[in-house]
């Protein structure tokens, strides 16, 4: 069973029946970091060689050894959740293509072992910290590896199943990562010529965002000894969207994203026009992906989110011409706060929640 127990009270979170950082500008919030490639590989030998570095040939086990051993750091820092993905997200940061397979999943949905052994110690290790998990199931690029929409509901109940056979309690589920891509972008990249769609699989995208959060949320009804007596799900937007409708009425919290925004005032319009969207009902608003930092300056994304009350997510990745060292999200990742923005969200961070206080 899973000692550490995340819930939702209004628009607050709580871990262990507490409000986390108790007293501080953050009160309930849930700030947190995109750490999409701690279970990372490539099963595709085509591409595996591209994530060689400076530790070597690759090797999965040894990536996530690191992350794990970073986790108290990053506590100590105030850092209280991450971000995680079965199919973990594009390690060049962003990607037109991906021939790479980073795929907890076989073709026909089931769970493979390696994956989710990788997972489990993740899982394990924040448990042990007092910290929450954002697991992410499907990922764009990635998704079309699976046969079908049935494989992709198999996939859905296997990771549900798999979560309750192991307690855990610490876990908040996305079922995709921004669902909406076609929903936003499909009209422009047709205009373009380009008719391949972001998800392949019609029930990850928004229109139909609300089934698998539906069907875990019923399949695990009564099993999770929490307040909510089950896994508590959402599916996540594009950077600058709002609120869909599809999802307002059904997911038990929001999650956004603040990338491909103009600045900090479209961040408070995001979240504001997001919670007068019909169907939401007080959820707490999480961005768990914003790609932009200038934490030094008096107004930032950080500073938008935490004025307008909801919780907030640093995305890093290795940008052109930058050095092994930079970025979370590029493989391979260097795991430690060894950079410039690294070291300005961590920094941040401490200064908005005392230290790391609960």
């Amino acid at each position: 069973m899973g000692r550490t127990v995340v819930a939702i009270e209004g628009d607050r979170f709580l871990v262990d029946g507490a409000l986390t950082y108790p007293g501080t500008r953050v009160e309930g919030r849930l700030m947190n970091s995109r750490m999409v490639q701690a279970t990372f590989d490539d099963l595709n030998p085509e591409t595996r060689s591209r994530w060689d570095g400076p530790d070597g040939v690759w090797d999965a086990e040894a990536n996530t050894d690191r992350f794990i051993a970073m986790l108290d750091t990053y506590r100590d820092h105030g850092l209280l959740a991450v971000t995680v993905n079965l199919q973990g997200g594009s390690p060049e940061g962003y990607s037109e293509n991906q021939p790479w397979e980073n795929n907890a999943f076989a073709t026909d949905g089931a769970l493979r072992p390696a994956f989710a052994a990788r997972m489990a110690r993740v899982l394990d290790a924040c448990d042990a910290r007092g910290m929450v998990v954002i697991l992410g199931l499907f990922y764009f690029g990635q998704d079309e590896r699976l046969d079908d929409e049935a494989a992709v509901v198999r996939a859905t109940d296997g990771v549900t199943d798999w979560l309750l056979e192991r307690g855990d309690r610490h876990v908040l589920v996305e079922i995709a990562n921004e669902a909406d891509l076609d929903f936003r972008y499909g009209a422009e990249r047709a205009a373009e010529g380009r008719p391949k769609t972001w998800y392949e699989h019609e029930v990850l995208r928004v229109e139909r965002g609300d089934e698998l959060i539906r069907r875990v949320q019923e399949r695990s009804a009564g099993r999770v000894d929490s307040p909510a007596g089950r896994l508590l799900v959402s599916t996540s937007q594009c950077g600058g969207s709002v609120l869909h409708p599809q999802i307002a009425g059904v997911a038990d919290f929001v999650l956004l994203h603040g990338n491909d925004t103009s600045g900090p005032d479209e961040i408070r319009a995001m979240i504001a026009a997001s919670r007068k969207v019909d169907g939401y009902r007080g959820q707490p608003i999480v961005i768990n992906e914003d790609d932009h930092f200038d934490f030094a300056a008096p107004d930032n994304h950080l500073v938008a989110a935490v004025e307008s009350g909801v919780s907030w997510g640093y995305f890093d990745y290795r940008m052109a011409g930058e050095g092994h060292a930079e970025g979370y999200q590029s493989v391979p990742t260097d795991w430690g706060i060894s950079t410039v923005r690294k070291r300005g969200f961590f920094a941040a961070l401490r200064g908005l929640t005392d230290g790391g206080t609960r």
